[in-house]
């Protein structure tokens, strides 16, 4: 399940996304080396530049300054050595496979370290192969090993370089895609007032997108929390902290579906509620909107009418006619909601605009460490995976294996073959993961056949080298601009890459039938691999499904803190908070791969589905209770309100687990007489109800992935 955002794939965003800038920057710094090395020492000088320089750009993602100039040192440093060591024993052929073999192996072990090592992965065996095509002395091991390492530091030094000049430009780019996700999460939302969609559908749904817009919600964390903002940050700060809170509004919004379904069906209300946060996710797209363009948003929603229309729905309601007056409660405190989501996308827009000495929303000295994406590759988590039960070890021999055959293989092919290339479909279709595997099959095959297809009728009809030349330069800026989000055409672009650049250096009539047989080698080759030591995904289940519990605990316990006043802010609670959602994120991601294996190692995906599902629910009752407390804080005493929600707490405790002491002696304690009187009691006592049920909800699920995922332990 590979999530590709609308909005990236429209020219209008795609052209202002941080994804063309990426393109563009690379194309530039590659082809711009490569084209200065040639005018001073000719093209085989030139090419191992350029080699060195698209190897080490693999490595120009996204990052908080320090972590890219971490991760495309690395880049340099062990590419540098793996194509000198390669073309040092390139003359010795059975030191050579043992070389292959081990770099393979090593390189696929470095994927332990997460997804931010994988490119590090491609790069290093990217460089094995092409260093391994021909047999060089030591001389022109040592002068290739020069260049390709001069060529990936000035590559390195100007990706820096222009990355440090436009950092304020990524910045805006990144928090405008988080906005972007946030505006898809609402519009999800605003689908389940549509009674044509199914319910339980609509709500996976919202979880799978809660996943993706954790993910572009923390790279927004990273770029602009880490380190203190430059004085022209200030807004984007502001607006980083009006996005969360705006998020936590919408998470809380919309809790009671089902029951406003099951009473306002066929009625004028819930059509009107679909249309005003449908308004209100395209007015967050347009905030986004402005900030891809470098300019602060202005509001141009007017909700007015939909307001009016839905104030006169209400007042022509009667508890005898249109639903119980629970029901009817539960429409009204959805209107307010809505309106006060609708106020907090203003405040979004107007955060942008804040002043330069404006102080940020979360006090300047908060220790902001258990937000931000911590770096760490340490020797010792490597050689904690070097056994026969890890994922990463059996992984890393598939790779070794693979690629060990893919070059053999291509030895007896009929035509004068690029072995490399065998190899390098390996190393780009062959993933940690079967699902991952699969899709990059299909990706690679399609994109590999596309791209042969468009670069012969550009070799048939255009011979000029300055327009071949541009080809070039827009293949090599398509690459890493859909690397991440939609690979097929990053495989076009890089097969017309290579074929442009045979075309443009050393002309070869067959160079594009042998891509494409070499591409179908590969594939057929790491297919096959791909089911040899394979790791499926349903034997890490039991474990994913215990870290959410746990994780899922710690939210409560920090959520009892704040609403019981026993914690100063909520600085603990937003953490328990981003860590059982990364959780949930995780699982959710987990069960979206199971679902591309074989039917055969699926386990239990409707139990996951709702287990996911009632999890999530369990997170928005609790943000929808601290809401309603803060609504009606001056209107309901707070020794009542304390002792409802330490049985409230104590009961959802021990559903998702052993409670604690202190839990279970509120647990035992007698209860105050309930007070029913006031506007928010009715509210706060159905919350909490709710939220018990969900959280017995969860506990049940929970012993059915208990015996059904049992085997996979």
């Amino acid at each position: 399940m590979h999530h590709v955002p609308h909005y990236v794939l429209t020219p209008r965003t795609f052209l202002f996304s941080h994804y063309f800038y990426t393109g563009l920057r690379i194309a530039t710094g590659i082809v711009g080396l490569a084209w200065l090395t040639y005018a001073l020492a000719g093209l085989p000088s030139a090419m191992a530049v350029a080699i060195g320089a698209l190897c080490t750009s693999l490595m120009d993602l996204p990052s908080p300054l320090r972590h890219k100039f971490n991760e495309m040192l690395a880049g340099v440093l062990l590419c540098s050595l793996v194509a000198l060591l390669v073309s040092l024993c390139s003359p010795v052929p059975w030191l050579l496979r043992t070389v292959i073999v081990l770099v393979s192996f090593l390189a696929s072990m470095m994927v332990v370290y997460g997804r931010k090592a994988m490119p590090l992965q491609f790069v290093a065996l990217f460089v094995m192969m092409l260093s391994s095509e021909e047999a060089a002395t030591p001389l022109q091991a040592l002068r290739h090993g020069a260049l390709f390492f001069a060529g990936g530091a000035a590559y390195m030094a100007y990706a820096m370089a222009v990355v440090w000049l436009l950092q304020r430009r990524l910045k805006q780019q990144v928090l405008a895609e988080a906005l972007y996700e946030l505006a898809a999460y609402t519009g999800i939302k605003a689908g389940c007032y549509d009674v044509a969609n199914a319910l339980p559908a609509q709500m996976e749904k919202l979880v799978r997108q809660q996943s993706v817009l954790a993910e572009r919600q923390q790279a927004s964390r990273d770029l602009i929390l880490r380190g203190r903002p430059a004085p022209d940050e200030a807004g984007l700060v502001q607006v980083h902290y009006a996005m969360f809170d705006l998020y936590e509004l919408v998470l809380a919004t919309h809790t009671d579906y089902a029951l406003l379904r099951q009473h306002f069906a066929g009625g004028p209300v819930l059509p009107l509620l679909g249309d005003l946060i449908g308004k209100a996710a395209r007015d967050i797209e347009s905030v986004a909107y402005a900030m891809t363009r470098g300019r602060w948003s202005q509001p141009s929603a007017d909700y007015r009418p939909e307001l009016r229309a839905l104030d006169e729905a209400l007042r022509r309601l009667r508890p005898d006619e249109r639903g119980s007056a629970e029901a009817q409660a539960v429409l009204r405190a959805t209107s307010n909601k809505i309106r006060e989501t609708i106020a907090m996308i203003a405040r979004l827009h107007a955060a942008g605009a804040a002043p330069q000495d404006t102080p940020p929303m979360m006090a300047p000295d908060a220790d902001l460490t258990p937000f931000l994406t911590q770096q760490r590759y340490s020797i010792g988590m490597l050689l904690a995976n070097l056994r026969w039960s890890s994922p990463t070890f059996r992984y890393a021999l598939r790779v070794a294996m693979a690629i060990s055959v893919g070059l053999f293989s291509s030895e007896w092919l009929p035509y004068q073959t690029h072995g490399y290339w065998t190899a390098l479909t390996i190393a780009v279709v062959l993933k940690p993961s079967f699902s991952m595997t699969r899709q990059r099959r299909a990706d690679r095959l399609i994109g590999t056949l596309i791209g042969c297809l468009l670069t012969a009728v550009i070799l048939r009809f255009v011979h000029a080298p300055a327009i071949l030349f541009g080809f070039l330069f827009a293949a090599t800026a398509a690459g890493p601009a859909f690397l991440s989000i939609k690979y097929r055409y990053t495989a076009i672009a890089a097969s017309m890459q290579a074929l442009l650049l045979i075309g443009l250096t050393v002309p070869h009539a067959g160079a594009i039938q042998e891509r494409l047989l070499d591409t179908l080698l590969g594939t057929v080759i790491a297919t096959f691999f791909s089911y040899v030591l394979p790791s499926w995904e349903y034997q890490d289940l039991p474990r994913l499904v215990d870290a959410v519990l746990e994780a899922n605990r710690k939210y409560v316990d920090a959520a009892a803190a704040l609403l019981l006043g026993r914690s100063g802010d909520d600085f603990h609670y937003r953490v328990s908070r981003k860590q059982f959602m990364d959780s949930l994120a995780t699982l959710s991601a987990a069960l979206g791969r199971m679902l591309d294996e074989p039917a055969a190692k699926r386990r239990a995906p409707e139990e996951l589905n709702r287990f996911t599902v009632q999890n999530y629910l369990l997170v928005a009752h609790m943000a929808a209770l601290r809401l309603l407390l803060r609504r009606y804080a001056a209107q309901m005493p707070r020794a009542e309100v304390d002792a409802l929600l330490e049985r409230g707490f104590a009961q959802v405790g021990a559903s998702l687990g052993p409670p604690s002491p202190h839990a279970q002696a509120h647990a035992q304690a007698d209860a105050p007489g309930a007070r029913t009187e006031g506007a928010g009691w009715q509210p706060l006592q159905r919350r909490l109800r709710l939220l018990e049920q969900d959280a017995a909800q969860v506990a049940l699920s929970r012993a059915a992935l208990g015996a059904a995922l049992g085997g996979a332990r």
